[in-house]
């Protein structure tokens, strides 16, 4: 398996907290960077039927198996274990000693909260990164042939055709883990509400067409995409807000962690269907979005990162609080570099420049070459993890 870009600042929180808590969805490789970083520590895997049940059944005599601390697999399965280890930790605070992973951010992180707070760091592995995709051995080249495949490392890992891994993985998220959510149902109507979302990626997030195209209520349709956030499967990004009069379209938009999901949910199984899909553009948008949102979570970056458009249609896809000055941030599928691709991204530059702070522009698109200009940057998407992925990048 390759080197994840996160596993620096995994090491750096197990030397200073007495746990780290890693969260991401399933398959995105936290079980096998945890072993990999902590190759001594003792693993238990929670969703081992026997396991679960010895935990839940006495917690104290599971964890007194491991006297040095251990790491344990998808705690999110016992949720009562976190406020045992309580006690180990205030007993012996020595740091790395516990290791937690689980898939269900919501309810893994409420359960770290109410009993680990201040004693466990939170981080989050989230599908690869065109920076950890590339060390692969024949790793997708083109464009198109990197939003089909996604970033599911197995996929890499073992040489698998993406459609068939992801058709897989569609099937086990719905069929397994979709029942552990006591507010899903109906899950035939569920992967429909799953499939709609897809084609909503890079898109404005409206409820009530949402609902109405699934034939639910819009407080199922809130409540359901919560399912997809708690699992690591779509994110809301919000609007920019701003003191300025400036009337700002309020409504967030919806991004998918992995576009090789999108695709497959869409029904895109090659990268030649992709070319010619109208969502391309917008499968696009939400890879450049998840791709700085990946690079600034192995940092230990949160939040920062918002869009804009105001009620004139002035946007930007990507909005970036960098301390101090902005990043607006374009994506265009195209491959073709002109200066019109400037156009919209230097407008929002216009409206949000103070004295007090900055906008740079970049312009991540569909094309090879670079090009540099006062406070902006045509960036290649191939190009765009140089940019993104240093320890000081923005």
């Amino acid at each position: 398996m390759i080197d994840r870009d996160l596993a620096n600042s995994l090491l750096r929180a197990a030397g200073k907290f007495p746990a780290v808590t890693l969260t991401g969805p399933r398959q995105s490789g936290k079980s096998t960077l945890c072993r990999g970083l902590f190759p001594g520590k003792p693993y238990a895997n929670l969703e081992a039927p026997d396991i679960r049940s010895f935990a839940r059944d006495d917690p104290r005599a599971f964890l007194s198996q491991f006297p040095e601390g251990a790491i344990l697999d998808e705690v999110q399965r016992t949720p009562e274990l976190p406020s045992y280890l309580q006690g180990l930790i205030d007993d012996d605070p020595s740091p790395g000693r516990w290791v937690l992973t689980g898939s269900q951010n919501l309810a893994l992180v409420e359960s770290v909260s109410q009993s680990l707070a201040g004693r466990s760091a939170v981080l989050h592995l989230l599908p690869l990164a065109r920076s950890e995709v590339i060390r692969f051995d024949n790793h997708p080249e083109g464009l198109d042939e990197a939003l089909v495949a996604g970033g599911y490392p197995r996929i890499f890992d073992r040489g698998l055709d993406p459609a068939e891994w992801l058709r897989s993985y569609v099937a086990t998220y719905v069929e397994r883990d979709v029942r552990t959510f006591s507010n899903v149902g109906d899950l035939v109507t569920f992967q429909r509400f799953v499939e709609l979302c897809a084609g909503r990626t890079g898109q404005l997030l409206n409820y009530s067409s949402l609902a109405s195209d699934c034939g639910i209520s819009q407080p199922t349709a809130k409540s359901w995409l919560s399912v997809l956030e708690t699992s690591f499967i779509a994110f809301r990004l919000p609007a920019f807000h701003s003191n300025q009069r400036k009337r700002l379209v309020k409504m967030p938009k919806l991004h998918f962690y992995d576009t090789g999901l999108a695709c497959w949910l869409l029904g895109i199984r090659s990268a030649d269907q992709l070319r010619s899909h109208p969502l391309r553009g917008a499968i696009f948008e939400t890879w450049v979005v998840t791709e700085i949102l990946k690079h600034r979570t192995n940092r230990g970056l949160s939040g920062g990162m918002s869009y804009y458009r105001d009620k004139d249609g002035v946007e930007a896809d990507l909005v970036v609080d960098d301390g101090g000055r902005l990043l607006a941030i374009e994506a265009k599928a195209a491959a073709t570099a002109t200066t019109s691709l400037f156009d919209g991204a230097a407008r929002v530059r216009g409206l949000l420049s103070t004295a007090a702070v900055s906008v740079d522009l970049f312009i991540v698109y569909g094309g090879d070459e670079s090009q540099k200009r006062t406070g902006a940057a045509l960036v290649p998407w191939g190009s765009l993890h140089d940019r993104w992925s240093s320890d000081n990048g923005p």
